[in-house]
C-alpha cells in the first residue's frame, strides 16, 4: 500500500513533505511491536496517527482504545489503566478490570501522557518493561500483552529535566518518536484541507458548498493557526452554517479568526520562548505578589537593623527613601511628614491618630511574610471566578486557566468548591 492510498484510507489530507516523512515512519513502524512516542501541538491530528499503526500492526484485528489521561482524575487514574481489587478504596465495591487487562492482544494509546501522575509513571514503566502491572489494592503480579502508543502536547524532555516526568520513562517511551508538523509548517496543505472539509460539511449540512476568493486565501495562508485542524475545520464549519453568500472575502474571514496571540497550549522549543516572555497572566499576578511580599520584607529587615543600631527616623529615610516609597506606593503616606512615627515593638505606642501613621517593626524571626498575600487564597479565588465565569462547567474553566481538568478536579476537592 502506497502513501496516498494509505492517505485516503484514512483521511490524510497534504502533500508536506513533514507530514509524508511522519506517515511513512509510521507505516514502517506499525508491523512492529515497539512503543511509539507521537510528538505534536494541539490539534494536529495525532489520534489519527495511532489508529494507523493499529490499523497496519499485525493487532488490527484485536482491540484499540484512545485514552486521555489529563481527563482522568488523579485519585482514579491506577483504577482505571490498571483495575483494582474489591474494598481496595472507598467506593470499590466490586473486583475491575483496567484497560491494560481489557486491551490485552491489542493496542493502547495514551493521549498526553505528561499528565500522568509520578506514581502511575512508575507503574507504566514496569508495564514497558516486562509487561506485568498489579491491581490497585492487590499483591498479585499479572501480565498483559499491549502495544502502547502514547503522545503529548508538551515538551516531555524539559519536562524530565525539571522532575515533572520520570527521565528513565521518557527514554523508553522517546525509543521510536513521531513529530507530527503543525498546520503553519505546512501551508501548501491548508487551502486543500479547507476546500475538503467545505466539501464535506456541505454535504453534511445539504448546502452550497463555499469557497475564498484571492484575498481570502491569501489571509488563511498567513494566519499562524494555534489549534491546528481543528480550528480550521471549526472555522470552515462555522463559514458553512452562518454565511449565505457562498464566497467568502476576506472581511468575511477575517471576523472568524481570533486575535493571534502566544498563551496557547501548543509545543514550544528553546527556540521559539525565553525566559520572561512567556508569563501567563496567572504567572504575571503571581510574580507580583511575590516582588511585593519580598519589597515588604527588604523594608522591614532595613528599618529594623537600622532600629537596632540606634539611627534616627531622619537616618533610616535617608539612602532608604526608593525602596519605602516603593511599597507605599499609591498611599498617601508623605516620607517627609514629621508626623510619621517608626518605633520599636516593645515601645510603647503612641495613641492611635488619623493625623499620624505609625509603623511597627517586629523582630525577623517573627515577621508573618504572607499577610495577605496568600497564593492559596488568590489560588481559590481564580478557581470559583473560573467555574463562575463558565457556569461550572469544568473543561473550559480548566482551559480559562491554563491548567489540566485533572489538575482542576484535584483543586476543587482541595478547596472544598463542590
Amino acid at each position: 500500500m502506497n502513501l496516498q492510498q494509505i492517505k485516503l484510507r484514512f483521511g490524510i489530507t497534504g502533500n508536506s513533505p513533514r507530514l509524508n516523512y511522519a506517515l511513512e515512519t509510521a507505516v514502517r513502524v506499525a508491523p512492529t511491536d515497539i512503543t511509539v512516542y507521537i510528538q505534536g501541538e494541539s490539534g494536529v491530528g495525532k489520534e489519527s496517527f495511532s489508529k494507523i499503526i493499529h490499523q497496519l500492526s499485525n493487532r488490527k484485528h484485536g482491540p484499540f482504545i484512545a485514552i486521555n489521561c489529563g481527563a482522568i482524575p488523579e485519585g482514579t487514574i491506577n483504577s482505571e489503566l490498571f483495575g483494582h481489587e474489591k474494598g481496595a478504596f472507598t467506593g470499590a465495591i466490586d473486583n475491575r478490570k483496567g484497560y491494560f487487562e481489557t486491551v490485552n492482544g491489542g493496542t493502547i494509546f495514551l493521549d498526553e501522557i505528561g499528565e500522568l501522575p509520578l506514581e502511575t509513571q512508575s507503574r507504566l514503566l514496569r508495564l514497558l518493561e516486562n509487561g506485568e502491572f498489579i491491581k490497585v489494592g492487590s499483591s498479585k503480579v499479572q501480565t498483559t500483552d499491549v502495544r502502547i502508543i502514547t503522545a503529548t502536547n508538551k515538551d516531555l524532555f524539559a519536562e524530565a529535566q525539571s522532575g515533572k516526568f520520570r527521565e528513565d520513562l521518557y527514554y523508553r517511551l522517546s525509543s521510536l518518536p513521531i513529530k507530527v508538523p503543525p498546520l503553519r509548517e505546512r501551508p501548501q496543505d491548508v487551502n486543500l484541507l479547507f476546500r475538503k472539509f467545505a466539501f464535506d460539511l456541505a454535504e453534511k449540512y445539504h448546502s452550497p458548498e463555499i469557497q475564498l476568493d484571492h484575498d481570502a486565501e491569501d489571509l488563511l495562508l498567513k494566519y499562524s493557526w494555534p489549534g491546528n485542524i481543528r480550528q480550521l475545520k471549526n472555522l470552515v464549519e462555522q463559514l458553512v452554517i452562518l454565511e449565505r453568500d457562498n464566497v467568502i472575502t476576506a472581511s468575511v474571514l477575517r471576523q472568524y479568526l481570533p486575535e493571534q496571540t502566544t498563551n496557547l497550549p501548543a509545543l514550544r522549543t528553546n527556540s521559539q520562548s525565553s525566559a520572561g516572555s512567556d508569563f501567563s497572566e496567572r504567572d504575571i499576578f503571581y510574580k507580583i505578589l511575590f516582588d511585593m511580599k519580598n519589597e515588604m520584607s527588604d523594608l522591614k529587615k532595613i528599618v529594623l537593623e537600622l532600629l537596632q543600631k540606634g539611627t534616627s527616623k531622619e537616618d533610616i529615610l535617608e539612602g532608604n527613601e526608593a525602596v519605602i516609597q516603593r511599597v507605599l506606593a499609591g498611599s498617601d503616606v508623605d516620607l517627609a511628614s514629621p508626623e510619621i512615627t517608626i518605633s520599636r515593638p516593645d515601645a510603647e505606642s503612641p495613641e492611635s491618630d488619623h493625623d499620624h501613621h505609625h509603623f511597627v517593626i517586629e523582630p525577623e524571626d517573627s515577621v508573618n511574610l504572607e499577610e495577605n498575600l496568600s497564593l492559596e487564597d488568590k489560588e481559590e479565588e481564580l478557581i470559583r471566578k473560573a467555574l463562575l465565569k463558565n457556569n461550572g462547567k469544568r473543561k473550559k474553566a480548566a482551559q480559562d486557566l491554563g491548567i489540566s481538568e485533572r489538575t482542576l478536579y484535584r483543586k476543587i476537592k482541595q478547596y472544598e468548591l463542590d
